[in-house]
Formats: structure tokens, C-alpha cells, sequence
């Protein structure tokens, strides 16, 4: 099932932009997209749906951007780092077996 949203744009916005109907609402879809992704208000399927993309095609579209797939905040990196070292170390300890 599908939604209908109508918005009204002033023409100056496309004409400064420099940008066609259609490619204004791709960028507007892709960048709210985005946007309630970052904010976790969508998982990356349905971030991926709402811009017009199949899930590859989003992260693919990300990366072209530059922009990161996942976005963890400092406490996270430390944790992933912490479980990275740990494993390594249980690594190390195997291999001396």
C-alpha cells in the first residue's frame, strides 16, 4: 500500500538548485532517507525503500556519497575494539596449542 504526499515547492528553489522536478525528489527521498536513518527512525531497508533504492543499490549509493554505512558513537567503538582485542587474544592463545 502506497501513501500519496503532495508538497508545493517555490520554482526559485528548483532554479537555484539547478535541478529538474524529478531529480529534486530523488535527492529530497534520498537525503530524508538518510536523515531518519542516522536518527535509527529507519532500519537501512526501509531508509533504502523510501529513497527508491534496493538495499545494495543504498549502500552502494552511500559509499559513492561517502557516507558511513554505520555510524557507532565513541562508546561502541571502544566495545567493538575491546571484543577485536579479546578475540585476537583468544586467537593467539589457540594458535600456541
Amino acid at each position: 500500500m502506497t501513501t500519496m504526499i503532495s508538497i508545493s515547492v517555490d520554482s526559485s528553489i528548483l532554479l537555484s538548485l539547478k535541478a529538474g522536478k524529478e531529480e529534486f525528489i530523488r535527492e529530497l527521498l534520498f537525503n530524508n532517507a538518510l536523515v531518519l536513518y542516522r536518527q535509527e527512525r529507519l532500519s537501512l531497508g526501509k531508509a533504502a525503500q523510501l529513497a527508491g533504492y534496493s538495499r545494495m543499490g543504498f549502500i552502494e549509493e552511500l559509499q559513492r556519497r561517502g557516507e558511513p554505512i554505520f555510524d557507532f558513537d565513541d562508546e561502541h567503538t571502544r566495545y567493538l575494539s575491546k571484543q577485536a582485542g579479546l578475540l585476537h587474544e583468544l586467537w593467539n592463545k589457540e594458535q600456541q596449542l
